[in-house]
């Protein structure tokens, strides 16, 4: 079989020189995978509350998931471009991001402010473990991957925020109304 017709193992890689140390980079790849796999299936879960979301909050949140889940489809691609130009493939399937990510699937339909509550919970988990690898790009000297990971921890960050302050919104809303 023609070599470039065989498809890539676990483990394969490509040659690249970026100055960086190969192995330290492999480490870093090994990382943004399990961050991407965190960011899709965090995807996955925003679409489904996009979709599944009822109450007095409907339209806002509605929209707010929509907006969440399509820069989360587009932090995917980034993630899995960085892994190709640090010389590494990228997992692409739903089995490999299931055992990579530490995000918790949502099989139930839940009330907006579970959905609220999950939501942000899993955004803060995300930046904890993108903060955690953002210390390995240091060490490695990987600047361009450390580069992405600010980003992606301050449109997370902020996520919660307003998913955060949603929940206040609700809780003040009850009192207002007891």
């Amino acid at each position: 079989m023609d070599v470039a017709m065989r498809h890539p193992k676990k483990g394969d890689s490509v040659a690249v020189d970026l100055g960086l140390n190969p192995k330290e980079l492999a480490k870093v790849a090994s990382g943004l995978a399990g961050v991407m796999a965190d960011t899709y299936l965090l995807y996955l879960k925003t679409q489904n509350f996009h979709w599944n979301v009822t109450g007095p909050m409907f339209g806002e949140l509605h929209a707010l998931f929509e907006q969440q889940y399509g820069d989360l489809a587009m932090a995917v691609d980034e993630l899995a471009e960085r892994i190709r130009a640090i010389g590494e493939f990228a997992p692409g399937s739903f089995s490999q991001f299931r055992k990579l990510s530490k995000i918790m699937d949502e099989e139930n339909v839940l009330a907006a402010e579970r959905m609220i509550e999950q939501a942000a919970a899993d955004n803060e988990h995300v930046v904890r473990r993108m903060r955690e690898l953002f210390q390995l790009t240091e060490e490695a000297g990987d600047v361009e991957t450390g580069d992405i990971l600010i980003r992606r921890m301050q449109y997370h960050a902020k996520q919660v925020w307003m998913l955060r302050s949603y929940l206040q919104r609700v809780e003040d809303t009850a009192k207002a109304a007891a």
